[in-house]
This record gives C-alpha cells, structure tokens and sequence, in this order.
C-alpha cells in the first residue's frame, strides 16, 4: 500500500506541455507575441462552440469583465449559489452591486432554480449559476426563470471542463461564461482564467475594459478611460493550448478517479457523492463526500482525521453567508433559514483527493480512512457531538 501523503490535488504534465511552453519561452516575441493566446483562444471557442473568447489571468477577472460588460453597477442585485467559492460572488462588489445569495439543489450542489426565483426581485440585473466541482445545475430551469424575469446569465464554469447538459458542454450557457485553470483545475495554464460569449456587443466592451480603456487597434496610449490589465501570458496560454488537445485524456483521467471512489465507497452507509442526473455529464473535479449528518463526523474533524494518515482534503465550501468576509453583507440576514439546504449540507462535506497522479491504491487507501473514522464515530456514539450547521 502507497505510503506517501496525498495531495488534494495536481495536473498532469506531459513533454507536449513541457515542448509548447518551450517554444513560447523561445519564440513568443517581436512577431510572434500573442500567437499562442490567438492559438488557445480560437482551439477553446472550438472547444465550446462558441463565437468569441477571451483568454484572461483569473477566473476572477472574467467574472469582473462580464459584470461590467453588462452594465452591472450600484444599485443592482446579483443571485449566486450560498455553496461556492468567495471568488464567484466578490466581482460583484467591484461594481458596487449587491451579492444575494440563494439556495442550492441537494442533489447537485448547484443553484437551486427554485431559490433562484424566490430571490428575484426588481433590482435583479444578473444571475451567476456555479457548476460546482464538476457538476452542472437543471439549465433548462435555469435559463427559463432568466428569461421570465430578463435577468441576464454569467455561467460559472471554473471547476467544469468536461462536464456536459444534454450534449451542450459547461461553458456554452448562457450571456457568458466563465473558466479557471488555477493550477488545481482538471486543465491548466498554472493560473488563469477564460471569458466566452456568443454576444458580439459584450466581447467588443470586454476587450475595452480588459486593456486599460483602449479600443482594438486604437491609438497607442491615448485610452479612451480608466479600465483594467487583464491579459494571459504566452507562456500560460501555451501550457493551456497543450492541455487542451489532451482535454478529453484529462477528463477521462478525472472520471476514472471518481470511478475509484464510487466503487470503493457503495457499500459504505451515510455516504453521498457527486451526483451525475440523467442527460448530464460530470466532470468530477473535486471527489466530493457528504456524510448524514446521524454520523456525528463534520468536515473539519474529517479533515482532521484524513491529515492524521497523510491524506489531504478540503473542506465542501462554507456558506458565504456564515464566513467573516460575506457575514455583514445585507443578503447574510436570514440566509441560513432561506437557505436550509446548502445550511444543511455542507458541514458534512469534504473533498477527497484527485491529483491526477492518483493509483487507484491510493484512492482505496482514502476510502478506507473514511470508513475507519465513520466506524469510530459509531462505535462512540452520542459521545461524538454532531456538528451545529455552518
């Protein structure tokens, strides 16, 4: 048995990788610059079957640039999942809007169409979906609530390459949408981010904002207003382009993973994992487990317990609500009794390890440290103290 500490997380690298990088180091200046960002750019609308996209430093920047392309601003509200990651909704204070954080699917761990339309309001400029760890919500709801109320749709698709709703690949929904390819993502350029649309008008303003105000091949240096730096490398964009023409040997690899752990775990009662509905694919970034909340076991003791045998995990994501940078934000009031499934839920999450170096000996190995802490926690009984609800 694999004895080394596992990563929760980590690419796979090959000489392809390792030859573009080379050449962009070598040959991506004077008039070669900005040939592998062209290159990654056109293979990735290909990829989507998209008609614009936009290679850009951070998912971040991406969220950033299709807020302000859509004229969000003070004054308006923006509809994100409570379960994700701060960067998903911390773009929408950059345009002084205002977060409203909404419930999610129990099954999915994505927005929840129901909550979402509870939340709408007049002031509702946006929605920003999150395909969560590999997952994708109900879009066919999804886009219907949007079109009902005229809300327009940022998909968040950073942890989702590869994954699928009814054929349509993550990334192809709605007004824009959004990658990552930080350096734990299934594909990746070390850090990164990728902005894709099929709106001619929001790509032309996006191309304004991302260069300091200046228009495509306006005048050097005389910018038309204050706007932001965002551009990707070559030298990422070429490490990107490499792993995307290896994108389906990537994904495979992640559901191979994932694979692993359903085998390994069917037997093990109290277990939840990463659903996968009818008519959709899961890319299975993140192996994710959510335990009954009868266990007694909650996340950090369960990381705890993983970082005892040298396995590391991560905590399933707080509720924004609940962590101290969301938590006097108007939205937070009430969100946990609005809210009750991302409430209930993520306390007991944890993601398991997928580095893509992963043996399927190490993933039996992670499996079997789960059934061991979920055995001690049964053998303690009500001496172990169930989790309070993040």
């Amino acid at each position: 048995m694999s004895t080394r500490r596992i990563p929760v997380s980590g690419p796979w690298i090959t000489d392809k990788e390792i030859a573009y990088v080379a050449d962009a180091t070598a040959n991506a200046w004077y008039e070669g610059a900005n040939r592998f960002q062209a290159r990654f750019e056109a293979a990735f609308a290909a990829h989507l079957g998209r008609r614009y996209v936009m290679s850009l430093p951070s998912c971040t920047s991406a969220l950033h640039l299709s807020l302000m392309a859509l004229g969000v601003g003070p004054g308006d509200e923006v509809i994100v999942p409570e379960a994700t990651w701060i960067a998903s909704m911390a773009p929408i204070t950059y345009v002084g809007a205002t977060p409203v954080f909404a419930d999610i699917d129990r099954a999915t761990w994505c927005l929840s169409a129901a909550s979402f339309e509870a939340h709408v309001t007049p002031r509702t400029k946006a929605v920003i979906p999150v395909d969560l760890y590999g997952s994708v919500p109900d879009w066919d709801a999804l886009l219907a609530v949007a079109r009902r109320h005229g809300v327009a749709v940022i998909e968040d698709a950073a942890e989702a390459i590869g994954a699928e709703h009814r054929g349509r690949r993550a990334g192809s929904f709605g007004d824009v949408s959004v990658f990552s390819f930080h350096g734990s993502k299934t594909l990746t350029t070390g850090e990164g981010g990728l902005l894709a649309t099929d709106r001619e008008d929001l790509f032309a303003r996006a191309q304004v904002l991302r260069d300091h105000g200046r228009k495509p091949g306006d005048r050097f240096f005389f910018n038309q207003e204050i706007a932001h730096k965002y551009k990707m490398s070559a030298l990422q964009a070429a490490l990107g382009l490499a792993q995307l023409e290896r994108v389906e040997e990537l994904v495979a690899r992640k559901r191979e993973i994932f694979g692993w752990y359903r085998e390994a775990l069917a037997g093990v009662d109290g277990v939840a994992l990463n659903a996968e509905p009818e008519g959709t694919r899961n890319g299975y970034w993140m192996p994710t487990v959510i335990l009954d909340a009868k266990i007694g076991l909650g996340k950090e003791q369960l990381m705890e317990g993983f970082d005892r045998r040298g396995i590391d995990t991560r905590p399933f994501f707080y509720p924004l609500s609940t962590i101290p940078a969301c938590a006097s934000l108007p939205s937070a009031r009430g969100a946990r009794d609005r809210n009750s499934v991302a409430h209930a839920i993520t306390p007991y999450g944890v993601n398991l390890p997928s580095p893509m170096n992963l043996t399927g000996e190490e993933a039996s190995r992670v499996a079997a440290a789960l059934g061991e802490m979920i055995a001690e926690a049964g053998t303690r009984g009500q001496a172990a103290p169930s989790p309070r609800p993040a």
